[in-house]
């Protein structure tokens, strides 16, 4: 293959760099992502993921479906100490298996080709783009609240701002990653600040008498096991994201000690933030009350703060802003480590020269985040992959069972208890098949949006010997990438 770039010192193909210069200035010169990301930006990434909107808007799924007060609040508790365990899991998977990707790595490792495949490919057309355009959107909802206060807002302003989110971003992503995660360090900040107002207003109400609401707690509770299952389902919706750091962690200081150390921090304060802030609105709030509202830490706001309530829906916005900005940075390395092990076009496995970001990757998946928001059915979609993602995290937590028995010598910097992948694998078993005859129709639906990556694979990937012309193809994607993003393949470890 000639080359795409001349130079009288430096040689690029594409696909490969070779360099004519001295070896110590092609050292200092290496083609690689950065390790920039300490333990505070570590904690910061999973508590921006974690907590985004969730929390001010899933409580009323889980009083729902949980059907009282008191095993609400048991399903917060013991959501956070699924994602704990979970999260044990995953950070002896990370120490043992360093490389970026998350869960398409270790299924990679553990089960082959295929299987990973198919979690990237729901990953990057379904699960990703659509949650990114449901950030969005939240994030705009949440910025007009204000302005219409006796009306919806238009639609087709909340997709505007939904888009230009979305696309400052991506582009503050490319540009830089240092910056990104240092202001994610600021929207960590608001985030607790904004937990914060509701548990002290909920302390306020305590004092005042709230304490009433808690009497007859367990009353009304559910006992289908499938509709306990569901309750579970919006809780761990708020929880989601607690094994995103394990997407970057190539771009980890110290990852053996640096991804332990920040998921035993964020787990449990979120788990304590999460059920004190629960106990705050059901102190203000009656159980009817939360039902009928769509937006209840809004709600709670006005009733508690007054002239001061407008404050919440700002913090909220940050908020949402804050996951929306994680979810992209950490969701592009799954997109880029795919491509760089040959399941994406290649042109998508590049970094930009100069700032060493994964910009055609960012690009690409910001392309469909906006594709996203001009679609009525994302939520729909998102039902359809959200039994499907839960099945993948299952067959990752299975993978480290497997690789304990296939691989025993395997170097383990950190080994959890059998008991404790053993434990979690159980209780997902139990959530992700018990609502197959609560909603056979989103999970079918997820079944069939993933093997509609089978024949995928089986022509792109397994089949070798393709036509020429769609080689050159993928060789044009990729010179043109190339140009683009001023993008060079990343340099091998020595």
């Amino acid at each position: 293959m000639e080359p795409l770039v001349k130079s009288s010192d430096t040689r690029v193909r594409y696909g490969s760099i070779e360099r004519t210069d001295e070896k110590e200035e092609a050292k200092d010169e290496q083609i690689k992502m950065k390790k920039e990301l300490g333990l505070l930006e570590g904690v910061a990434i999973i508590l921006g993921i974690i907590i985004g909107s969730g929390i001010f808007v899933s409580p009323k799924g889980v009083l729902k479906e949980a059907g009282s007060v008191g095993l609400s609040l048991l399903v917060w508790c013991m959501c956070g100490f699924l994602s704990m365990i979970g999260a044990l899991c995953y950070a002896e998977l990370g120490t043992s298996i360093p490389k970026s990707g998350g869960d398409y790595a270790y299924i990679g490792e553990a089960f082959g080709s295929l299987p990973s495949f198919l979690y990237l490919w729901d990953s990057v057309f379904i699960f990703v783009p659509a949650t990114n355009a449901i950030m969005g959107l939240t994030v705009a909802n949440y910025l007009v609240q204000p302005f219409f206060p006796a009306c919806a807002p238009p639609d087709a302003a909340l997709r505007l701002i939904a888009a230009i989110c979305i696309t400052g971003l991506t582009w503050l992503n490319c540009w830089s990653t240092r910056v990104t995660t240092k202001l994610q360090n600021v929207f960590m900040v608001t985030k607790l600040l904004a937990l914060g107002l509701v548990i002290v207003g909920g302390i306020m109400a305590l004092a005042n008498g709230g304490s009433t609401m808690f009497e007859n707690a367990w009353e009304g509770t559910a006992t289908d096991p499938g509709q306990i299952a569901v309750s579970f389902y919006s809780g761990i919706f708020s929880y989601a994201g607690w094994n995103y750091l394990n997407f970057m962690t190539e771009e980890l200081k110290d990852p053996y000690t640096n991804l332990p150390r920040a998921i035993y921090i964020s787990l449990p304060l979120v788990t304590v933030v999460y059920v004190l802030a629960n106990v705050a609105y059901l102190a203000v709030l009656s159980p009817a009350a939360m039902l009928s509202s769509d937006a209840i830490a809004v709600t709670f706001a006005n009733k508690m703060f007054g002239n001061f309530a407008p404050v919440m829906p700002a913090l909220i916005a940050i908020s949402a802003l804050g996951g929306l900005s994680c979810h992209i940075m950490t969701s592009s390395r799954l997109c880029f480590v795919g491509a760089r092990n040959g399941h994406f076009p290649d042109c998508l496995s590049l970094v930009t020269k100069d700032r060493l970001t994964p910009a055609p990757a960012l690009v690409f998946l910001g392309i469909l985040s906006l594709a996203y928001l001009c679609t009525s059915d994302i939520y729909r979609l998102i039902d359809y992959a959200s039994f499907v993602e839960s099945m993948f995290v299952l067959m990752t937590v299975a993978g480290l069972l497997y690789l304990r028995y296939t691989h025993p010598d395997l170097p383990r910097p950190i080994r959890v208890t059998l008991g404790i992948p053993i434990l979690f694998l159980l209780i997902c078993t139990f959530l992700v098949f018990l609502p197959l005859y609560v909603r056979p129709v989103e999970v079918g639906m997820g079944l069939l949006i993933t093997a509609c990556g089978v024949p995928v694979y089986m022509v792109c990937i397994w089949w070798k010997n393709k036509p020429q012309g769609f080689n050159k193809l993928l060789y044009s994607l990729g010179f043109a990438s190339q140009k683009m993003f001023m993008g060079l393949k990343e340099d091998k470890e020595d």
